[in-house]
């Protein structure tokens, strides 16, 4: 099959060659300028957002939805593929191979003969060899977690992975406890009008957050993204009701605006 009839194929079970022949024809000469003009680095904003309307997809429930966010999102590794492939760096297939060989490696209690009953026992199991493979037996224990991700999210990966050793609170008494700590320092460095503290503090807080979150086995992520609708739809009920006064939020006084946001919350 040529790639210009590959790009009209429907069949089922060839449609990843189809994308990859798409993918292909439009970096060619003669292609889409946009596409042709990118470089990894450029695409990198994509990738960012389309693996965060992915999760806002699932945490909707929309599965309509998160078949087409998971399409934007199979299209960044494509186009990732295609500009490495150019670069005779590696392909797509060279991306597959890789993933497949490390799956069957790091389940060996699957496709060996070790043993792993429990989830925890695959997870100490999954970075035991993961750090034998990328020979940091000899570096620092957190060596590498979660570099490159959200700061909240990374907080809670090097929390899970200092839990795997036993560094964790017995109970979540001990972590609120320790947020309560914190409230106190953060007060204090306020009062003292202590800039560098504060900044300190407030981080060492939302650290002990991020820590009730995982001891919770909540994602901190999902948490802050669910903190951040409800804000927003409260403030545009809030904006709403002014609205109904006459009042546009610049001209709503403090006590205007507190007054619709109280009902607000109330409403919703």
């Amino acid at each position: 099959m040529t790639d210009a009839e590959m790009i009209e194929c429907r069949e089922p079970g060839r449609q990843m060659e189809r994308l990859r022949a798409i993918m292909h024809r439009l970096r060619a000469p003669g292609g889409c300028p946009w596409d042709a003009e990118q470089t990894h680095g450029s695409l990198v904003t994509n990738l960012i957002e389309e693996a965060y309307e992915t999760v806002d997809a699932i945490q909707r429930c929309d599965m309509e939805h998160l078949e087409e966010e998971l399409g934007d999102l199979l299209l960044q590794v494509i186009f990732h593929s295609e500009l490495a492939e150019e670069a005779k760096r590696f392909n797509l297939d060279d991306v597959a191979r890789g993933i497949s060989e490390k799956l069957v490696r790091r389940h060996p209690h699957v496709f060996g003969e070790s043993s792993a009953g429990t989830s925890d026992a695959v997870l100490q199991q999954w970075d035991e060899i993961k750090r034998g493979e990328k020979g940091t037996t000899d570096q620092p224990y957190l060596h590498g977690v979660g570099k490159g991700l959200p700061a909240l999210l990374r907080a809670s990966k090097l929390q899970k992975k200092a839990a795997k050793v036993g560094f964790d609170w017995p109970t979540q008494t001990g972590v609120l406890a320790k947020i309560r700590e914190e409230i106190l320092e953060l007060e204090a460095a306020v009062d003292e009008q202590d800039l560098a503290a504060v900044d300190e503090e407030l981080g060492d807080l939302l650290f002990s957050v991020v820590n009730l979150a995982r001891f919770r086995k909540l994602d901190p992520e999902v948490v802050m993204a669910a903190a951040n609708e409800k804000f927003e739809r409260r403030f545009n009920e809030m904006e709403s009701r002014l609205k109904a006064k006459g009042k546009t939020l610049e001209q709503a006084s403090e006590s205007e605006m507190d007054d619709a946001w109280e009902a607000a919350k109330k409403a919703r």
